[in-house]
């Protein structure tokens, strides 16, 4: 019989983490408390019950229902020591789950507010990062992600900071909310704007619309990796171009059951993704409202769907090569696997 390996222990890049969502329970509890924030019944049942909350986001009211308890979260961090707390315990609960490096997705617009404007919303995230990747020894840069809900102007002028900030930590540069608002191409040149600055491109598609927000994060942004993207799996061609180009796509199966995309854990097309050749970056995506963390999305594919532990391995491979990560970083975590596998 084949003795089962600690996913906890298997070395792996986190490459789809929201900054908000990363946030432990019972430290948005406590920051409440503190702000004295009244949060969302259904979000303060949810933290205490361990549950997450019943969201369907495929239609445009489940949606907005999930933003509603993400803002109510978000606006309890409000002060810099909020932000280097936030940060330094994703960093810690990633190592927790073996992961050697970790991409932290944010838009610091969100939070400018608070922390005295954009430039230094930003510079305190990466002051954060750089401390908490000091102190637990992972790897952790920020992809700065603007918003679709937003003018595309407001994207170029994130994609420019994100740029200035390219040597302070800023790895990539993505596209988040709602993809059934505003068309990709409308923001084609601040994706052109990252990319000439040096940044990958990693554009969310392909989670609440069909295959065809893939293709345009492919066709208009020129995406290196596509967050989410599992819808690619209804077009067999697209399933080849990604898997032609190398794009890796940043599944995140617990979040999809969550929103809605899949009605449960087995109809998450990953065994389709994985046998079409495309390379996979397992996520947690929102584990502060999805209830699992990174580790349980690899235990995911295995308790769902056979992924063997050979597999795994090849999966948390995908998601190291598809990384930020220097040569020298990649090759240690690639070689970690193999002693996983081995040992």
């Amino acid at each position: 019989m084949e003795r089962v390996r600690d996913l906890s222990e298997l070395p792996k890049a986190h490459l789809h983490l929201h900054f908000t969502g990363s946030m432990r329970p019972d430290t948005l509890l406590e920051l409440a408390d503190k702000y004295g924030v009244r949060l969302p019944d259904a979000l303060t049942e949810a933290l205490t019950s361990g549950e997450p909350p019943k969201l369907r986001a495929t239609d445009e009211r489940g949606w907005f229902r999930f933003q509603r308890l993400y803002d109510a979260a978000r606006s309890c961090l409000r002060a810099p020591e909020d932000i280097r707390r936030l940060v330094r315990e994703a960093a810690e609960e990633d190592v927790r789950d073996g992961s050697g490096w970790l991409e932290i997705q944010v838009d610091p617009t969100s939070y400018a507010p608070r922390l005295g404007g954009l430039i230094p919303a930003l510079e305190i995230i990466l002051d954060a990062v750089d401390t908490a990747s000091r102190e637990t020894g992972l790897g952790m840069r920020v992809l700065v992600a603007a918003n679709r809900m937003k003018h595309p102007l407001d994207a170029r002028t994130l994609a420019r900071l994100a740029v200035r900030y390219a040597d302070r930590g800023v790895v990539g540069f993505g596209l988040s909310n709602d993809e059934r608002r505003g068309m990709a191409r409308d923001f084609d040149r601040a994706f052109h704007i990252a990319r000439e600055g040096g940044l990958l491109a990693a554009p969310h598609g392909g989670e609440l619309t069909g295959p065809v927000s893939v293709r345009d994060c492919l066709d208009d942004l020129h995406a290196s990796r596509i967050g989410h993207g599992v819808r690619a799996a209804e077009d067999p061609g697209l399933l080849r171009q990604l898997a032609d180009r190398g794009v890796t796509c940043e599944v995140c199966p617990a979040s999809n059951v969550a929103l809605g995309v899949y009605d449960k854990p087995e109809d998450v097309p990953l065994r389709t993704l994985f046998e079409a050749g495309v390379p996979m970056a397992l996520g947690a995506d929102d584990p502060l409202l999805f209830g699992s963390r990174l580790a349980a999305q690899y235990e995911i594919a295995r308790r769902h769907h056979g992924f063997t532990d050979e597999q795994l391995a090849e999966l948390a491979r995908q998601s190291i090569r598809a990384c930020a990560a220097a040569d020298d970083v990649r090759a240690k975590l690639l070689s970690g696997v193999d002693d996983w596998l081995a040992g």
